[in-house]
């Protein structure tokens, strides 16, 4: 039997610089069952896949949820061994997003819980509003973030304000997550979607190899000590000193003009 469709990618442009990964188990408010959580990673191998990929859009289809969690329901249903046996397609889904190589912005409308918060973390830059719910309630069920949350939180906020969240199960509104730097950029409310697709426009204007290149060297470097972290970035300088891009983009600098970059890949 065909698995109904809760992710479609859409292209936000004519040449697939930037694409959309869209949530749309909208009868749960994404809730991630299993089978989402394969189509999730499945969606983020093909976008990892494109040469011409140069930014990402997650977001809901849903006004009032980017995403709940864990579907609880199937949850409760399923024994330990059953959770056991999903847990790789579960990091799976996480993984993807966050070893995508172009940067990703997460468009947080509404609520982000749970596994839905960690989706948002797997991104690069996060984009709210005031009606913005997130927060990790896993200890408050008797569990604990699985997708990532307990380390992407504490590198993003640092000890104390992941383990204000972390263990005690609250959740902030998007004004108290943007001061704790948990949002990035704090939209009009209302207007999260467009200000995440502008954001991704403009990363996807600037040269797809530097970005790259240079999102690379910061997860590769952020949390090594500093002489490694510097050997890191010194090394993906040397592969875009040589290249067209540089060129290029320094003309188009002098000359006044728009930079015609070439494709990552």
């Amino acid at each position: 039997m065909t698995q109904e469709q809760w992710v479609r990618l859409v292209e936000e442009d004519e040449q697939g610089h930037v694409v959309s990964l869209v949530l749309q188990r909208e009868a749960a408010r994404n809730a991630i069952s299993v089978e989402m959580a394969r189509q999730v990673a499945e969606a983020a191998r093909d976008l990892a896949a494109r040469p011409a990929l140069r930014a990402v859009v997650l977001r809901s289809s849903r006004e009032d949820a980017f995403c709940v969690g864990a579907d609880l329901k199937e949850r409760a249903r399923a024994s330990t061994a059953d959770l056991l046996a999903a847990r790789d397609t579960n990091r799976a889904a996480y993984g993807g997003v966050l070893a995508l190589p172009v940067p990703v912005v997460a468009a947080v409308r509404g609520y982000a819980l749970g596994g839905g918060c960690e989706l948002a973390l797997s991104c690069d830059l996060l984009v709210g509003d005031a009606g913005t719910v997130i927060g990790l309630p896993e200890v408050g069920v008797g569990l604990l973030p699985g997708g990532g949350g307990t380390q992407l939180a504490v590198r993003r906020l640092g000890w104390g304000r992941a383990a204000d969240l972390v263990l005690t199960a609250r959740r902030c509104d998007g004004e108290e997550a943007y001061r704790l730097g948990l949002l990035d950029r704090l939209a009009e409310r209302g207007r999260v979607v467009e200000e995440a697709l502008d954001l991704a426009r403009l990363l996807a204007s600037r040269s797809p190899r530097a970005v790259r290149l240079a999102k690379q060297a910061m997860r590769d470097g952020a949390h090594r000590p500093l002489p490694e972290a510097l050997e890191v970035e010194d090394a993906a300088w040397r592969q875009v000193v040589g290249g067209a891009d540089r060129v290029e983009g320094i003309a188009a600098f002098v000359e006044k003009r728009d930079p015609a970059w070439e494709d990552a890949g």
